[in-house]
């Protein structure tokens, strides 16, 4: 089932077609924590990631993101300045998951909105 699975499942990594591509047409330039792999077309600035897993664009790095999008001309480790002690690793789209964000008046934290202060007024047209 691998094979299959590579040739006709775009959506869970890169396919056959497109590792052809990447191994013909690009050369590998570096990775991120996550395992995603990043490539530049020999020639010309074309630049493209093959995903660890599922094709999920939250899942780059800041810093990779800049480099895809030729915000920064150098790869990331040469161009940016470290990273400081205080800056949170980034997290991925958490929407839709169990660790989504949900305020108190959500339906999936028992839908109970605070009751109102009574300073407000409905508008209401002429």
């Amino acid at each position: 089932m691998g094979l299959l699975k590579q040739i006709f499942t775009w959506w869970d990594g890169a396919t056959i077609g497109t590792s052809l591509f990447t191994r013909r047409y690009g050369k590998r330039v570096g990775s991120d924590d996550a395992g995603n792999v990043y490539f530049q077309a020999k020639k010309g600035s074309r630049r493209w990631v093959i995903y660890k897993g599922g094709n999920d664009s939250s899942r780059i790095p800041p810093e990779w993101f800049s480099w895809l999008h030729h915000q920064i001309d150098d790869l990331p480790d040469a161009a940016l300045p470290p990273v400081r002690s205080f800056e949170k690793a980034p997290t991925g789209n958490l929407t839709g998951s169990p660790a989504a964000y949900r305020p108190s008046g959500a339906l999936e934290r028992g839908g109970h909105r605070a009751a109102a202060t009574g300073d407000y007024q409905a508008w209401a047209p002429e």
